[in-house]
């Protein structure tokens, strides 16, 4: 990234501050995700007492990675479920193409 390519945002995060160069347009996302996992943090909290907050931010993390992991493998199915759609799709295009030949 460039100089002139980003700005200087600071976020807080559990009540830790952290400053951070990023890209303008990245600026909303970030902000939220910040705000996103100080909330899950807070909920965790009052869930399980008694942690500190790196275990707190540690849950969270396998959270998102069990999440990830879910999407990418229905990404993965739906794909599979399409090029499978499209194979049928094209093999009658192909049948119907040669009887009216």
């Amino acid at each position: 990234m460039q100089d002139q390519d980003v700005i200087h945002i600071n976020v807080t995060i559990c009540d830790r501050p952290y400053r951070l160069k990023i890209k303008p347009q990245e600026e909303e996302a970030v902000r939220s995700a910040a705000r996103e996992i100080s909330e899950h943090v807070k909920d965790l909290q009052g869930q399980f007492a008694g942690k500190d907050k790196q275990d707190y931010l540690a849950m969270y993390a396998l959270t998102l990675a069990v999440g990830s992991q879910t999407n990418e493998n229905r990404l993965s199915g739906l794909q599979d479920t399409i090029l499978e759609a499209l194979t049928d799709l094209d093999d009658h295009l192909q049948k119907s193409l040669q009887q009216h030949s």
